[in-house]
């Protein structure tokens, strides 16, 4: 998986949209620049919603990443569907020293990503963060395994601080992704272009209107 966006000029070969979802202060926004810019240091707190784009190329292809992080206000209800709308992969994540941030994944998250989600062959993948605080550790890993099973979904310790599993994290879900008909579909550049000259070709022809 290498990244790189010179030279693309806005082409690529799939375009996919990926929600970071858990509570304030796991280190979503964390995750999120260790992975884009590859630079660890902590980031001011996200207000509302903020998303980040990364180009690379998978397997040959050339995708366009649109990763939304959010202020942790999802189960709060501030959030509308919109922002789940068409999402083609899902990373949750906790922080492993903060029990509560565990439980609130694992009572409201998927309750709200199932009602508001709008692709049902979503990718998720479940993320433990601050594996550098073992000694604080307050979520074993077993546990965060078997949450990822209850909800068939990947599971990962990681470390936005060192930067541990971070880049695997992200690897993992997209491969995922490439590997599901019906967000390749959804998410190809190519069909959406298809779909939009259809809709112009089946445009009924606009009438001139004039005075007779």
């Amino acid at each position: 998986m290498s990244s790189s966006g010179k030279g693309w000029n806005n082409s690529f070969d799939y375009s996919f949209k990926i929600l970071v979802i858990g509570d304030s202060g796991v280190g979503k926004s964390s995750l999120l620049l260790s992975f884009i810019s590859n630079s660890v240091h902590d980031p001011s707190p996200t207000v509302g919603v903020d998303f980040k784009i990364k180009l690379l190329t998978v397997g040959g292809k050339r995708l366009k990443l649109t990763i939304w992080d959010t202020a942790g206000q999802e189960r709060f209800g501030t959030l509308t569907s919109s922002y789940y709308r068409g999402a083609h992969g899902l990373i949750l994540v906790y922080d492993v020293t903060r029990r509560e941030t565990f439980t609130n994944l694992s009572d409201i998250w998927p309750k709200e990503v199932d009602l508001y989600s709008t692709n049902q062959d979503c990718i998720r993948i479940l993320v433990g963060n601050k594996v550098d605080k073992e000694s604080e550790r307050a979520v074993t890993r077993e546990e965060g395994r078997d949450l990822a099973q209850r909800h068939r979904c990947s599971f990962l310790e990681c470390s936005a601080k060192t930067r541990e599993n971070v880049n695997q994290c992200f690897k993992e879900l997209i491969q995922k992704m490439m590997e599901v008909p019906s967000i390749l579909e959804k998410g190809s550049v190519a069909v959406k272009k298809q779909i939009l000259k259809q809709r112009e070709l089946d445009q009924p022809p606009r009438q001139s209107s004039c005075c007779s």
